[in-house]
């Protein structure tokens, strides 16, 4: 998956809480998209804000995910959680599945699209 040729700051690091998430819009593969941040320490991954099972929003309300007490996300539509690694669901109807990462970088405090 690429994003934009042109990089660009998405957020700042410190806008996203330690151990939390984020939602911006990236252009991705050439269309504006949502996307999912998770930062953990001074990293962060990246996913677009969609869930493989049927293709709906992660998020309950823009920009508002659910984490479960053992780190997993939920898919606020039906459930599915993913471990926040590598964004693969191990719990529910996508088991096996994974959520389609978006490359980006963090660079001077701030979070980069990365082509």
């Amino acid at each position: 998956m690429t994003v934009s040729e042109t990089p660009r700051s998405l957020i700042r690091l410190d806008a996203i809480p330690d151990g939390g998430f984020a939602e911006v819009e990236a252009d991705v593969e050439g269309s504006a998209e949502s996307v999912l941040l998770y930062r953990e320490g001074d990293a962060v991954r990246a996913w677009l804000n969609v869930c493989p099972h049927a293709g709906r929003r992660l998020d309950w309300a823009p920009g508002q995910f659910l984490k479960t007490k053992d780190g997993l996300l939920v898919c606020a539509a039906h459930g599915a959680s993913f471990e926040l690694d590598h964004g693969e669901c191990v719990a529910g109807p996508c088991r096996g599945e994974s959520l389609r990462a978006v490359p980006v970088r963090v660079v001077d405090g701030e979070v980069w699209a990365a082509g």
